[in-house]
């Protein structure tokens, strides 16, 4: 079983972060998810991936690329992802590979 392409760093009871996984479900996309420290200070993990403390953040390695700030992760993600995505196509495998 391969893992999947997107890793989402959050917390919980985040509202950024759920807002971010609401989209991710939406387009039916597999996704790890990660709870980190709730001290931001102690979120190490979240700074050697992003640079930043915050979350959520989110890496698709797919594309290589390394989000922060749940605005740009959900922008991200429709445009890479949803329906009127050039990447759509190819977005089925991806959701598939981990169920």
């Amino acid at each position: 079983m391969t893992e999947p392409a997107l890793t989402l760093y959050r917390l919980q009871a985040c509202p950024f972060c759920e807002r971010v996984v609401r989209l991710l479900d939406e387009y039916d996309l597999d996704y790890d998810s990660r709870f980190v420290e709730p001290m931001h200070s102690d979120r190490d993990v979240v700074k050697r991936i992003s640079g930043k403390r915050t979350v959520p953040a989110l890496v698709d390695e797919n594309t290589g690329a390394t989000l922060t700030e749940s605005a740009n992760i959900v922008s991200y993600l429709q445009a890479t992802y949803g329906p009127d995505a050039p990447a759509a196509s190819a977005e089925p495998a991806t959701a598939e590979e981990g169920s």
